[in-house]
C-alpha cells in the first residue's frame, strides 16, 4: 500500500510538471487516443444503421463487456510485469498513471481561453473554448465563454483528476485503465441520440456509477482547499451551497464540483445553453452569484483548481505517511 500511494503521489507531481507534452504525443498516440480508436472500431462494426433498437442494445452490451474486460486484462498484465521490476517498476507505473491524469493539460486549455479573451477579444475566447466544450461557441458572449471554461475546469477536476486517482487507488492499473476506457467511450457513444440511445446505454449508466463517489469526493477536496486558504466560513458556505445546488444540474455527478466552484468563487454557473441547433434549459447554480464573468474569473477558477489539486496531494501524502 505504501508503494502504491507513493506511485500515485509521484504521478500527480509528474503530471503537474509535465502534463501532455506535444513532442511525445506527436510521435506516439496518447493512450486515450488508443481507447478512442478501439471504441470507434466497435461502434463502426457493431452499431449498424439498419439494426433495430433491440439489436443495438444487445450489441452495445457486448461492446461494453469487451472494452471493460479488455482494459482490466491489459491493466492486470501491466501490473504483473511492473511487479517484476521492483522499484524501477514504480517509475514506469507512475509514468503510465501520469498519462491518465489531466491536471496540467486542463489548466493549459483553460488558460488559453483566458488569454484568448484578453488578447484576441471575444473571437479569441470562442476559438479557445471550442476545444474543450461541446456547446456552440459562436452563441457565447464573453460571460458565456468564461462560464463554459470554468464549468469544464470544475467538471474535469472530478472526472479528470479525482476519479482516476480514486480508481487507481482502489484497483491499481486495472482500475484506472478501465475507468479511462469507460470515460472515453461515454464521451463518444454515451449520448441520447437515436444512434446511441440503446448502443451506448451501458456506457452512460456505468460512467455515472463510476463517477458517483469521485464527484462527491471532489466536493470534499475543494472544501478542504477553501478551508486551508480562506477559512472556516467560506468553506462552510461552499458545503451548504453545493448540497443545495448540485441537484440542479442535469448530470447526477457534474453538479457537485460545479456547485463547489460556483460557491467557492461566488459566481453563477449553469443556465441555458446551446449544443449545435439544440437549446438546453438548465437551472442556474448559485443564481445569486456574479454573472458578468470574464478572463479574471477564469484565472480565479484556475487558482481554485490548483489549490484543490494540492489539497488532494496533501491528503494522499498523509495516507502514505500513515501506511
Amino acid at each position: 500500500m505504501s508503494s502504491h500511494l507513493l506511485v500515485l503521489l509521484l504521478a500527480l507531481v509528474l503530471d503537474w510538471l509535465v502534463g501532455d507534452p506535444d513532442w511525445l504525443w506527436q510521435r506516439i498516440a496518447h493512450p486515450v487516443v488508443w481507447f478512442g480508436t478501439v471504441v470507434g472500431f466497435l461502434d463502426q462494426h457493431l452499431n449498424k444503421q439498419t439494426d433495430t433498437a433491440e439489436a443495438r442494445g444487445e450489441q452495445g452490451t457486448l461492446a461494453f463487456f469487451i472494452l471493460i474486460a479488455g482494459s482490466l486484462l491489459l491493466g492486470g498484465v501491466l501490473q504483473l510485469f511492473i511487479a517484476l521490476l521492483g522499484p524501477v517498476g514504480w517509475l514506469l507505473e507512475a509514468a503510465i498513471v501520469t498519462t491518465l491524469l489531466a491536471q496540467k493539460s486542463m489548466l493549459d486549455h483553460v488558460r488559453a481561453v483566458a488569454e484568448g479573451l484578453r488578447h484576441g477579444g471575444l473571437e479569441g475566447g470562442q476559438a479557445a473554448v471550442a476545444k474543450i466544450v461541446g456547446r456552440d461557441p459562436k452563441q457565447l458572449d464573453r460571460a458565456g465563454v468564461s462560464r463554459a471554461a470554468i464549468e469544464s475546469l470544475a467538471e474535469n477536476f472530478s472526472d479528470g483528476v479525482v476519479a482516476p486517482v480514486f480508481w487507481y487507488g482502489l484497483a491499481g492499473l486495472p482500475g484506472i485503465l478501465a475507468y479511462k476506457m469507460l470515460n472515453t467511450a461515454d464521451s463518444m457513444i454515451g449520448h441520447k441520440s437515436e444512434k446511441y440511445l440503446e448502443f451506448g446505454r451501458w456506457f452512460a449508466r456505468a460512467d455515472d456509477f463510476a463517477n458517483w463517489l469521485p464527484a462527491r469526493l471532489s466536493l470534499a477536496v475543494i472544501i478542504l482547499a477553501v478551508l486551508v486558504t480562506r477559512g472556516w466560513q467560506p468553506a462552510q458556505a461552499v458545503f451548504n451551497g453545493a448540497l443545495h445546488d448540485a441537484r440542479l444540474h442535469r448530470s447526477p455527478n457534474a453538479g457537485w464540483p460545479e456547485a463547489a466552484f460556483a460557491h467557492g468563487l461566488e459566481i453563477a454557473l449553469g443556465g441555458p445553453r446551446a449544443y449545435g441547433s439544440e437549446s438546453v434549459q438548465q437551472s442556474w447554480i448559485n443564481a445569486s452569484g456574479k454573472t458578468r464573468l470574464d478572463a479574471a474569473d477564469i484565472e480565479a477558477a484556475m487558482q481554485l483548481f490548483a489549490r484543490s489539486c494540492f489539497a488532494l496531494w496533501a491528503f494522499i501524502a498523509v495516507l502514505w505517511l500513515l501506511a
